[in-house]
């Protein structure tokens, strides 16, 4: 059997607890067991938008690193767009994979990462499509918040991690691992053996960690 890595993402932090890695995860091992592949990890991208570019995502550049170091060299998504949802990054990412020797399968699209011209065409339409998808959610957000706002006269957003009680002295726990020399996996891992539980969810991920370190500025 073929080891492959399974990449999962969604946009929105209130996506994390939703059904949307559940989905994923479940179309990558329905595909991995009819097409012989072995998924040898799962990175999930909490939070982090399509338009991103991969340097800029934590378990993408995990991932990345892994495969360039451990032999693994297929990355399995559900679709397209869990890689990009915009047409210059998503093939900025396949052309980076073509020249690393590295290869992207989506599930619901096996074949649009190949050569063929017209996969090469239909893809590049997806891409285009998905990109327009985000640009029209996103309006129709900023235009909901909008309305609050003249409704409300004021909108408040999410209040960032360590507002709440107990949070801070979590992430002063988080500092001190991190300047310790600790990774931030398994800075995660620490929290989850200690019953530390994050905001949302039940455990900690190295994405988390991550996000909520460079905030604070100790990463």
């Amino acid at each position: 059997m073929t080891k492959a890595f399974a990449y999962l993402r969604v946009s929105g932090k209130g996506q994390v607890e939703g059904d949307g890695f559940t989905r994923q995860l479940e179309a990558i091992k329905k595909f991995a067991a009819s097409s012989d592949f072995r998924i040898a990890k799962v990175y999930r991208e909490e939070g982090v938008s399509g338009t991103t570019d991969w340097e800029n995502r934590p378990a993408f550049s995990e991932m990345m690193a892994a495969m360039l170091s451990n032999g693994t060299r297929t990355v399995l998504v559900e679709r397209l767009d869990r890689c990009a949802r915009d047409l210059m990054v998503q093939e900025s990412i396949i052309a980076d994979f073509r020249r690393k020797g590295l290869k992207i399968v989506s599930v619901n699209e096996p074949d649009l990462c190949s050569d063929d011209p017209g996969r090469i065409l239909m893809r590049q339409m997806l891409g285009a499509f998905f990109q327009y998808e985000k640009t029209l959610l996103v309006a129709k957000l900023r235009g909901a918040r909008q309305r609050i706002r003249v409704r409300a006269g004021r909108w408040e957003g999410r209040k960032p991690y360590g507002t709440r009680p107990g949070e801070a002295e979590l992430i002063e726990r988080m500092k001190t691992l991190r300047r310790q020399g600790t990774a931030v996996d398994k800075i995660a891992a620490t929290l989850n053996a200690q019953g530390a539980k994050p905001r949302a969810g039940d455990k900690w991920y190295a994405t988390s960690v991550y996000r909520i370190l460079k905030t604070a500025g100790a990463v």
